[in-house]
């Protein structure tokens, strides 16, 4: 049984009689941030060895009773542990790296990593001092704490390289990329500028490196020979786009400057993910330090070793292909965050899922909802599309029926999604199947847009693998 009253401010959570999903543990979203930033905090002062300590009395606290205590404190305790194993490891790798020939996910590096900054950005997230500002030298540090200066900055950067790639699963190995770098760069680094600048100018080049190795580029879907697309435009083929999960997001804290949160909350959803993977790296480079990040002209030049000139007439040409490539209601960017009407809309979604009720879920969608499941090649533009292709799969009159389904709640990219499990005939275990995010109508709420992703991520959201 889940627990009755929030953590954080202990008030009562919304009775959740007849509904379908998990339990939420906090009452509001910000209770929820404000749990998050207990658990992704800094490093404290005394380092990795104060968060060691920190772990053995979360530990001393477990307890098996009250079971909503126990989950509350092995969920903490998780979170601690998994900071600790990522600095950990990326002590390790730097450790490895003094002592063996440089490696790199990049076969060849084309772009040099600044010795040092002096620049700052401008944006609306400044950072507290304590998490930004390096020590005197950062040539004195050891390797573990090296790794634990920069796991305070480990999401923001992650985040960044999302942005730059699209893919969470090349984000992650962008993050310690960029980290193996830095610690090579380190002798330039005086603490003259705060790491949060420095690892962001290394870790822009780490992915401009990658990204001219791989090349890649959007397509457009093609029809499959004997499958019903609908009626509309082919949509663009991103195969390498992959969801990010909320949990793992930076908190985006700007007292008196809301617009800056929405903008990046706004430049995470898919929809602009996926558009901003049609311009060139060096472009989208320059339009993510400058319009996401809020670097001036002057410190987008230095980051990518340019001039003022032409990180203007990059942002110039950028603008006009982004608006291109987004749906009309989002070509402003406005916050979009979702409404109680479409988190009603989720929950009869995984019901009429759960029920097999293809008119249950046609009415939850528009009439020219579109879906696509990178990286495949299967796509639907309309609503009879899309319910004609999961009928065959769903209904259990189908000599393709593949059997019964459950789903769980997620938040991916600042969306609502859903992780949906299937009992395939004479099994009893619910298996991942596929994650869908959700983007919903404007103007009315219904779904306008799922895109269906591959059930290896499940981890990452918090959702198990079985059920």
């Amino acid at each position: 049984m889940g627990a009755v009253s929030c953590p954080v401010c202990e008030r009562p959570l919304a009775a959740r009689a007849g509904r379908t999903g998990r339990s939420s543990v906090y009452c509001s979203a910000a209770c929820r941030q404000k749990a998050y930033r207990g658990r992704q905090g800094p490093v404290g002062g005394g380092g990795v060895q104060e968060l060691i300590e920190d772990i053995g009395r979360q530990a001393g606290r477990l307890s098996p009773r009250p079971p909503a205590a126990l989950y509350d404190t092995v969920t903490e305790l998780s979170a601690s542990v998994a900071r600790l194993r990522r600095v950990a490891r990326t002590a390790r790798a730097t450790a490895e790296d003094s002592t063996t020939p440089a490696r790199s996910v990049t076969a060849a590096r084309v772009t040099d990593t600044p010795a040092s900054v002096t620049d700052t950005p401008t944006s609306g997230t400044e950072e507290p001092a304590s998490m930004t500002e390096a020590p005197a030298a950062v040539t004195e540090l050891t390797e573990t704490d090296f790794a634990a200066l920069t796991e305070q900055h480990r999401r923001e950067i992650q985040v960044h390289c999302y942005r730059m790639t699209g893919s969470y699963d090349e984000a992650e190995d962008l993050v310690q990329e960029t980290f193996l770098r830095a610690w090579r760069a380190r002798e330039g680094f005086q603490g003259r500028a705060k790491a949060r600048t420095w690892l962001y100018r290394i870790a822009t080049n780490a992915c401009l490196d990658f990204q001219r190795r791989t090349t890649r580029r959007p397509q457009r879907y093609e029809p499959v020979p004997g499958m019903n697309h609908g009626e509309g435009e082919p949509p663009a083929r991103i195969t390498w786009l992959q969801p990010y999960p909320d949990d793992e997001l930076p908190v985006v804290e700007a007292p008196g400057q809301p617009e800056a949160a929405a903008l990046s909350r706004e430049t995470l959803e898919l929809v602009f993910l996926a558009a901003i993977q049609h311009l060139p790296p060096r472009r989208r480079a320059v339009l993510i330090l400058r319009d996401v990040l809020g670097l001036t002209a002057a410190e987008t030049a230095e980051a990518l070793g340019t001039s003022v000139a032409s990180v203007n007439s990059a942002l110039q040409r950028a603008r006009p292909v982004l608006r291109d490539h987004l749906p009309r209601e989002r070509a402003d960017w406005r916050a979009s965050e979702p409404t109680e009407g479409q988190r009603a809309v989720l929950e009869r979604y995984m019901a009429a899922v759960g029920r097999l009720d293809f008119d249950a879920m046609a009415a939850l969608l528009t009439e020219d909802v579109t879906l696509t499941m990178p990286p495949n090649p299967f796509w639907f533009v309309g609503r009879d599309a899309l319910v004609d292709f999961v009928r065959v799969s769903l209904d259990p009159a189908s000599p393709m029926f593949l059997g019964h389904w459950r789903s769980l709640p997620a938040r991916a990219n600042g969306q609502l999604a859903v992780g949906h499990y299937i009992r395939r005939p004479g099994t009893s275990v619910h298996r991942a199947q596929v994650l869908d995010v959700l983007r919903f109508d404007g103007g009315e709420d219904r779904i306008a847009e799922i895109t269906s992703f591959e059930p290896h991520l499940f981890p990452a959201f918090g959702l198990p693998l079985r059920l």
